[in-house]
């Protein structure tokens, strides 16, 4: 491994700092956003179980705040009842609505991060890239050409174009399974604080 980074050359540094960070934060959000830590199971029901009859005290709002990223999205329209019984109807779901896009750059976290990533390897390969043919035109002088440094300046363009796709492949690769899975797990927190919303309306009617 050493002697594939000496023939690349310093150019393929930053791609190796890329792929550290991009390793490093393919990690976290695998961890982060699995399904049962950010809508556990029973979230909705146990919610609108509680809510069925009457308003819970506020230590349900504080348990609820403890489930996931849905939980503290049911508390906020909980909340808003519990602290002014006469809250309308917008009021309930302008507040949900405020800590959905709260929980919403809570799970987009670090995705801009992994994009930029995906983007810029290919152009850190290109630039070791023209570092490579810079070294290899650099082996031609007036006397005739020096084999050694020819050779250096194709091992750098190689290398650096070869890893710098390597890694810029899985992290888009991964970019979008987050993307669409941010997605589809916001389109079910939609979808159950708007349920929830509806069964908060009925308590006050």
């Amino acid at each position: 491994m050493l002697s594939i980074i000496q023939a690349a050359g310093w150019p393929i540094w930053p791609l190796i700092l890329c792929s550290v960070l991009a390793l490093a934060l393919i990690i976290e959000r695998l961890f982060q956003l699995q399904t049962n830590k950010v809508i556990p199971p029973q979230t909705l029901a146990m919610a609108l179980d509680a809510t069925r009859r009457s308003l819970p005290p506020e230590e349900f709002a504080v348990q609820l705040d403890k489930m996931g990223v849905l939980g503290p999205v049911l508390a906020s329209g909980l909340r808003c009842l519990q602290h002014d019984p006469k809250a309308s109807d917008e009021d309930i779901k302008s507040s949900m609505e405020m800590a959905g896009r709260l929980a919403g750059r809570q799970l987009e976290r670090y995705l801009t991060a992994l994009g930029t990533i995906a983007s810029a390897a290919p152009l850190l390969g290109l630039l070791g890239t023209v570092i490579g043919m810079i070294e290899i035109f650099s082996a031609h002088t007036a006397g005739g050409s020096q084999p050694a440094q020819l050779a250096y300046g194709i091992s750098v363009a190689l290398y650096n174009t070869a890893f710098g796709l390597i890694v810029a492949i899985p992290a888009l690769m991964f970019w979008r399974y987050f993307r669409t899975l941010v997605d589809n797990t916001l389109l079910s927190m939609e979808v159950a604080s708007e349920q929830f919303a509806r069964q908060l309306s009925q308590l006050h009617r």
